[in-house]
């Protein structure tokens, strides 16, 4: 099973794919940028898996998220 990891040493400290140097940023801004898994796959050397624990990595983290409004 893939995981997300965070390990200071390993990239500033962001978020990686368990046993690779590959963050979890680089995945998502190449989904944003338009690039397929295959094409991820390819260029970053993981896989599926590691695809979708970034994808649920940022699921997890932006459901934790509060908004506050601000009064004007």
């Amino acid at each position: 099973m893939t995981k997300v990891v965070v390990n200071e040493k390993i990239r500033f400290g962001k978020p990686i794919i368990d046993g690779t140097r590959i963050t979890v940023e680089e995945i998502l801004g190449a989904l944003a940028g338009g690039m397929n898994f295959e094409e991820i796959e390819k260029e970053y050397g993981v896989n599926k898996e590691n695809i979708l624990a970034a994808l649920k990595y940022a699921t997890d983290v932006i459901s934790e998220e509060q908004i506050g409004m601000l009064k004007v």
